[in-house]
Order: structure tokens, then sequence, then C-alpha cells
């Protein structure tokens, strides 16, 4: 099996120096770097697996630096930041991170959350099931991680993506925020649900009056689901 390369963006040495040992002695190839700068670049030329950051550094902050690699990336990130208010947890799950974790850290905890993004990947990879579907106007494509409306691509964060699909790929079916937490983003969620309202409001922004073949509803003191109209279907 090909060794899983971490990058992690860290200006804290000692944090860096603890994940190094906790990663390398699992088998896992770590490359360091000390600023947000230094990081791009590194991320750019290495192309790890997966990506440790901490949201508080030098040149360029860590919400910026999940910004410009979610431009060009959906390589699995996950924070692991001093910064632990319920704010800061949004705001970095809706600029893309797959998991949050906050210092002072336990290495175990760490490790377990990697493998299970790890896991998620190489399901992902593996599975037999469609990774695209197509309804009238509307085109997703997980492959190529791209949403098409009416034929044009739009820009998509990974997270509004991965939701959609999920949402498009289970028609007419119910799911609380506490299941779309779990099954979008993979891992049991403290700050609450407005992340997923927030993206659902970005998604009905971007969708509005697409077709009438289908829609983004509320179900009120419930969650939300993707409704077809009688006369809709999918295409594999």
């Amino acid at each position: 099996m090909q060794t899983v390369k971490v990058l992690i963006i860290d200006a804290d040495s000692g944090s860096t120096e603890l994940l190094r040992l906790c990663l390398e002695k699992e088998g896992y190839s770590v490359v360091i770097a000390s600023d947000g700068e230094e990081g791009l670049a590194k991320f750019s030329s290495v192309k790890p697996d997966i990506v440790l950051l901490d949201a508080v550094l030098p040149a360029v902050d860590g919400w910026q630096v999940c910004r410009e690699i979610r431009k060009k990336s959906s390589v699995p990130l996950i924070y692991v930041t001093s910064k632990s208010e319920v704010f800061d947890r949004v705001l970095g799950l809706e600029l893309g991170a797959d998991d949050y974790i906050v210092k002072p850290f336990d290495g175990k905890e760490v490790i377990a959350r990697i493998k299970a993004v790890c896991r998620r990947i190489g399901l992902s990879k593996q599975e037999d099931e469609v990774r695209e579907v197509h309804y009238d106007g509307l085109d997703i494509d997980m492959a190529r991680y791209e949403l098409k409306v009416r034929g044009k691509v739009l820009d998509t964060p990974p997270k509004e993506l991965e939701l959609l699909f999920h949402l498009a790929s289970h028609p007419n079916t119910v799911f609380n925020r506490d299941q779309l937490l779990d099954e979008v983003w993979g891992f049991e969620y403290y700050g609450g649900s407005r992340t997923i309202d927030v993206h659902i409001k970005r998604l009905r922004d971007k969708l509005d009056g697409v077709s009438k073949q289908w829609s983004l509803e509320t179900v009120w003191s419930v969650g939300y689901k993707f409704e077809l109209s009688d006369n809709a279907r999918t295409e594999d």
C-alpha cells in the first residue's frame, strides 16, 4: 500500500513534533511547514494526501490557507488549532475542512480522525455505486467534483457539492441535520447545525429557478430533502 503523505502546517514546533512522532509511528510520511506561505508552496510541490492545519499562522493565516487549497483541491483537511470558539469551528467547516480538533490534543485522537478520513476516501474510490446523478438542468459528477447547472459548470466548494450529491442521490428522503453532519462531514460535530443551514442556503441561491421537476425542500422541525416531482427521474 502506498504511504499516506501528511502535510502539517503549524508554527508551533511543540505541536508539530508531537504530531510527527505520532504519525511516523503509524507509518505516515510527514512534511512540515511553519507558516502559511510555506504551507501553500509545499502543498503544491508535495501533493499531500491529507493536510493538518493550524488556524493561527504567520504570513498567511490558516483560514486563508484553507481557502486557497479549496480553490484547487478537495484533499482531506483537518484543523488542529487552539481556536476553540463555536464561531471558529463553524468557520473552519464552512471553508471546507473535513474535521476540527482543538489543542491541546491527544495524539491517539488525531490518528483516529485521520484514519476515519482515509477510510472514507478509500471507500469512495472502491464503491460500485454511481458517483454521478442527473436531473433536469442539473448534473453532479463526484469523480470530477463538478456541478453543472443548465450545462454550465458552477464553482462549488467541496462540502456544498458533497451535501447536494448526498441529498440528490437519495431523492425524496428526509435527513435531519445530525444525519447530514455525520454522513457528509463524517464525524461527530459539537458546534451545532448552523453550517448545514448555511450550505443549504448557498445551494438554493445557485439552483433557484433551474427546474420545476426537483427542489431542495425544508421539512420543518426535521431537516431537508431533495424532492422530485412525479415526472422527474434519475439517470445513471
